[in-house]
């Protein structure tokens, strides 16, 4: 899914391939909750044309990858869906983050998530939802770049400043989301140190317009970030008050995951507003 991780950009496209062209088509058909997607829509997607389009799913269904569904249109196929959820039992960090999201989602009352790095964005990998009415949007398997969300500036603030400059130093400026969303390399540069100064991240409506999120690393054995924890909220029931409580619960759950992926036993899950 995506690029592969540290990959620079390039100043002239490569020339797609069948098999870059086939998971184009793979990733739009997941995109937005996974469907049902028109040809039309996917092809749009892609830049594909629709015969190139049609000519993929065709096969993608033959294999159990697709589905056609009404109209014809398609789905994720029941074959991709299973790898999926067998890729994401194998997963090293979420059998140790799982628990560590419910407990966060039970102490603050909102999302709690498991995001890693795909290139330039964060893929939320799992989640503990509160049981409320309004739900945040985001979904496993969505993503956010990495400069404009909580989880994704935790891993950038764990980075080696020539990775953190692959994400930042691009051609031109970053794309702004929100009007809230830091675009100039300076000004996140000075974000990530504030991030690294107190240990955890915070997304206020860089993203999302009216939400905000914390997010703090989760390093590996070798001491590299492989992913991060993070709570997320609307802005008035995630304000200011609330980063400063939940910063170091947040924090400590990162810490804790970390812990157990290099294999040094847990005392406890999460500190309650204090320093693990």
């Amino acid at each position: 899914m995506g690029k592969p991780v540290n990959t620079r950009r390039s100043e002239q496209e490569p020339v797609k391939g069948p098999v870059d062209k086939a998971m184009e088509v793979l990733e739009a058909l997941v995109e937005g909750g996974g469907g049902p997607h028109r040809l039309g829509e996917i092809a749009r997607r892609t830049g594909l044309t629709k015969p190139t389009v049609h000519r993929h799913l065709r096969t993608m269904a033959d294999y159990g990858f697709a589905q056609v569904a009404e109209g014809g249109s398609y789905r994720p196929g029941p074959r991709l869906l299973g790898l999926a959820a067998a890729a994401l039992d194998a997963g090293p960090g979420l059998g140790l983050a799982r628990p560590v999201l419910a407990d966060l989602r039970q102490r603050t009352g909102l999302l709690a998530y498991y995001a890693v790095r795909d290139a330039d964005d964060a893929v939320f990998l799992a989640l503990s939802e509160p049981s409320r009415e309004y739900r945040m949007s985001a979904r496993p398997g969505g993503r956010a770049p990495l400069y404009c969300s909580a989880a994704g500036l935790a891993m950038l603030s764990a980075l080696p400043p020539a990775e953190v400059g692959d994400v930042l130093d691009g051609a031109g400026p970053l794309p702004a989301r929100t009007p809230h969303t830091l675009t100039d390399p300076a000004a996140l540069r000075a974000e990530l140190a504030d991030c690294g100064r107190r240990g955890y991240a915070v997304d206020d409506e860089f993203e999302e317009q009216d939400a905000r999120a914390v997010a703090a690393p989760v390093v590996g054995a070798d001491g590299r970030a492989v992913g991060a924890i993070a709570v997320r909220g609307l802005t008035f029931a995630l304000d200011a008050a609330g980063v400063e409580l939940f910063g170091p619960m947040v924090r400590a759950a990162a810490k804790a995951v970390s812990s157990g992926m290099a294999g040094v036993p847990r005392l406890g899950l999460v500190a309650d507003g204090g320093v693990a």
